[in-house]
């Protein structure tokens, strides 16, 4: 599974009912769907990641990211029933692509903005699967002094490119992970990609990350194996129907940014793909805060989940 818990923070003392609320929901939903292992988006603190681990039992492990911005410090994290072994964390952009400029004033970034994180999960059939868990830049657009719009066309275009580029980057340095794992000791063994990748399953930066062109489900070559199988990645969005096929609510229409992409090995043994059919609020350009009953849904995203037969 992998789910964006949307800024799970330690509340304010007069919100812990909401928080309280939130974290039993989460718990609900990961429980119902009984996965090995849980990819988490949006982890605010240390402290809220070990209450989520605690309350879904004592033979929870889990293992979070250190790298965040210090203006909004969410990170990513794993949770599994299962031992996480050989924990690694991707923070640099590649060095041909970096530094990459965000601002006008000549800003710039050599490493991602939140972390990506992989671990191995060792599943109770003694079956090991290398995972790793991102959250690249969002969509969302944000100006100079704290703005989330502007009247300026040209600014809203040079800064769309500003985010636009960022994500390529952060997109590449995950590649750059996955080709060196396939290239290495988990040449030909099972991988995946997964997290809130901001972006639809065709976009741009999502090719990116499949690598090798050509082959994906429904492509006349799926079946047909080539020398891209080595270093391909499948995206799992490509098996999902209708209606839960979507992961996000934006201003009204339904869209998948929350994915999880796949290796040749786990391709070929992949059962069930769909998104968590819970009712989240729809989301627009500003950030904003939706009002809703505690816990309810826990998140504005739904889960994902993937399933395989090992």
């Amino acid at each position: 599974m992998t789910w964006n818990v949307e800024n799970l923070f330690q509340p304010e003392p007069d919100q812990q009912a909401d928080f309280d609320a939130k974290v039993d929901a989460l718990c609900g939903v990961i429980a119902d769907a009984a996965p090995d292992a849980v990819a988490l988006q949006e982890v605010g603190d240390e402290e809220s990641f070990e209450l989520l681990r605690s309350r879904l039992g004592d033979d929870w492990g889990g293992a979070l990211a250190t790298r965040f911005e210090k203006s909004h410090p969410i990170r990513v994290g794993w949770l599994s029933p299962h031992p996480l072994v050989d924990v690694a964390e991707v923070v640099d952009l590649p060095a041909s692509l970096s530094p990459v400029k965000v601002a006008d004033d000549g800003r710039t970034i050599r490493q991602l903005g939140r972390g990506a994180l992989a671990v191995t999960c060792r599943t109770g059939d003694d079956a090991e699967v290398r995972v790793l868990t991102a959250h690249l830049k969002s969509k969302l657009l944000s100006f100079p002094g704290g703005r989330f719009s502007t009247g300026d066309e040209d600014e809203r275009a040079r800064y769309g490119v500003y985010a636009l580029n960022r994500r390529a980057a952060e997109a590449a340095a995950v590649r750059e992970w996955v080709t060196d794992e396939l290239a290495g000791d988990w040449a030909g063994g099972p991988l995946l990609v997964c997290g809130d990748l901001n972006d639809t399953t065709d976009a741009a930066t999502n090719q990116l990350l499949l690598g090798p062109p050509g082959s994906q489900f429904g492509t006349g070559g799926f079946d047909r194996p080539d020398r891209g199988d080595r270093q391909r990645l499948w995206a799992a969005g490509h098996w999902m129907d209708p209606p839960d096929d979507w992961s996000r609510m934006h201003e009204g229409r339904p869209e998948l940014i929350d994915h999880v992409l796949v290796s040749h090995a786990l391709a070929a043994c992949l059962s069930e793909a769909r998104t968590v059919p819970i009712d989240v609020p729809s989301m627009g350009s500003r950030p904003q805060l939706t009002a809703r009953a505690a816990g309810e849904p826990p998140s504005d995203h739904r889960p994902v989940v993937v399933r395989f037969d090992l």
